[in-house]
């Protein structure tokens, strides 16, 4: 089923008027026009109407129906629980029990992993005190743990080491150490230069959750080849090679990692308890009362796509109808939430299957799109407007980056500069200083999107989710309405639907 939607997006103004004859072959600036797709309309550039190829896209349905059919996605999906975390009394883990399961958990691993009381003080820890943030790794997993398994696979490296990501950076691809270690995987410059990791002003791959991971494998097969033991390995990995072999030479030549552990720097040594803690809590989460969700974003359900010249997130994002929240998490790599392109590089950007088809079969439009924004704006980007047009917002319940920067037509990276955020994260009553655009008229973000932020009123309905709906389907039965007022209306960020929900419409 074709996916279709509309996307009004003004993209410049300009003082001369062109002849009627040269508006029929090519809009604004000599970017050539497609009347179906882009009309040049009261000096502006219009994207009128962006649909998938029909025949394309009947492909990529049924490969999407045969995959959703392998037993591989019933074993992901239809045994999970519900994503719904309740604090709950579990019975206190007693030191017999945990001692049979580690003696378990060792049997299956190449990793050493063996009872003491410290480990067991560590896992107790982290159970009393930490089970929420536990719950919501568990939901991250869901995502990053099959590249991370493919990439050791295809290393010959133990599958565990996926634990290790958690350690190092939480599951967050843009962590960021006091001394600088960057990414899932926590890379210092020095090294990601050596395995291949591209850092520039626009690109970290050290936050790219694919070639970070590659690189990861590739150094810790390194550390194993010199060690010969994976605790070992570890240590290296957290500390450098050579505080390993000091703290082997300070212990008279020992090379059990518990025999050298007080020798080691102080966070080393509480390195490898926090890695075989983690390990054990998220092998036996459901013995502890985890559960294990289904992600709300899946890999296999992504795909990637070579761009052909700069672009940035939010341009894409007005394109495409994805979240901008969702475009970063897919795409962490890009320092300023821009694709930059450079002769030479193969910079890609991930985007949900859903609209994959969408943004290929229209690309050279969307591209024109962006390189008249890009002349609009006159560089360097992102902007930064004069002082004293600034203003204050307050967050409002139900706000999100995405919802403020449409309001006063500026991109989320800036409100995050302007702001000094390093998440998305947003508190209600927090004050940001925003910097409105000054030019005297709406920015092309804000304009096209206008009547979806408009309230309910008037005439309205109650509609019911049926399966096979999509916001665009339901859109089109009521006339006037588009994806972003349903959004709007029901407090809706992304764009997954259940059956069974259900959507205020407004008919007026």
């Amino acid at each position: 089923m074709a996916f279709r939607f509309y996307i009004i997006l003004l993209i410049f103004s300009f003082g001369t008027c062109f002849s009627q004859s040269q508006k029929s072959n090519q809009g604004l600036d000599g970017i050539k026009t497609n009347p179906n797709v882009i009309q040049t309309q009261n000096d502006s550039l219009l994207i009128q109407k962006v649909e998938d190829d029909i025949i394309a896209a009947d492909f990529d349905q049924k490969w999407l129906e045969e995959l959703y059919s392998n037993t591989l996605y019933d074993t992901i999906y239809n045994s999970v629980s519900d994503l719904s975390f309740e604090e709950v009394e579990y019975p206190e883990l007693s030191t017999e029990l945990l001692k049979t399961r580690l003696a378990d958990l060792s049997s299956k691993t190449p990793f050493n992993v063996e009872y003491n009381p410290g480990l067991e003080s560590v896992i107790k820890s982290y159970l009393k005190n930490r089970r929420e943030t536990l719950q919501k790794l568990i939901n991250l997993s869901a995502f990053y743990f099959p590249m991370f398994e493919r990439a050791l696979d295809k290393n010959d490296l133990p599958l565990e080491i996926k634990y290790l990501a958690i350690v190092e950076s939480a599951l967050k691809p843009r962590a960021k150490s006091r001394v600088g270690a960057t990414g899932l995987w926590q890379f210092m410059y020095s090294t990601g230069k050596m395995y291949g990791l591209d850092v520039s002003s626009y690109v970290d791959e050290r936050s790219d959750p694919i070639k970070s991971t590659e690189a990861a494998a590739q150094y810790l097969s390194k550390l194993y080849e010199i060690f010969g033991d994976w605790d070992l390995a570890l240590a290296a990995y957290n500390s450098g090679p050579g505080n390993v072999t000091k703290a082997i030479r300070r212990s008279g030549g020992y090379q059990n990692y518990w025999n050298i552990r007080h020798n080691l720097p102080r966070e080393t040594a509480g390195y490898l308890p926090a890695f075989l803690a983690t390990m054990y809590i998220f092998e036996y989460a459901e013995e502890h009362g985890f559960t294990k969700p289904r992600p709300e974003v899946a890999l296999f359900e992504t795909d990637t796509i070579r761009v052909k010249q700069m672009i940035t997130l939010d341009q894409i994002s007005e394109a495409t109808g994805v979240e901008m929240e969702e475009l970063q998490f897919l795409n962490p790599s890009y320092k300023l939430d821009i694709i930059p392109f450079v002769k030479g590089e193969n910079y890609a950007l991930r985007l949900p299957k859903t609209v994959m088809g969408d943004f290929v079969t229209n690309e050279d439009h969307i591209y024109d799109f962006a390189k008249a924004e890009f002349a609009k704006r006159e560089k360097p980007m992102p902007q930064f407007f004069e002082s004293d047009t600034k203003t204050t917002h307050r967050v409002r319940s139900g706000e999100f980056l995405g919802i403020i920067a449409r309001k006063y037509g500026v991109r989320v990276s800036d409100i995050k500069k302007w702001n000094g955020l390093r998440s998305n994260n947003l508190k209600i009553g927090q004050r940001l200083t925003i910097y409105p655009r000054n030019s005297g008229a709406p920015s092309s973000s804000s304009i096209g999107k206008t009547a979806a932020t408009k309230s309910v009123s008037g005439s309205s309905t109650t509609y019911t989710v049926r399966s096979g709906d999509s916001l665009w389907s339901i859109s089109q039965k009521f006339p006037g309405v588009s994806v972003q007022n349903i959004k709007d209306w029901n407090g809706i960020s992304g764009s997954n639907l259940k059956p069974g929900m259900k959507l205020k419409v407004s008919k007026s």
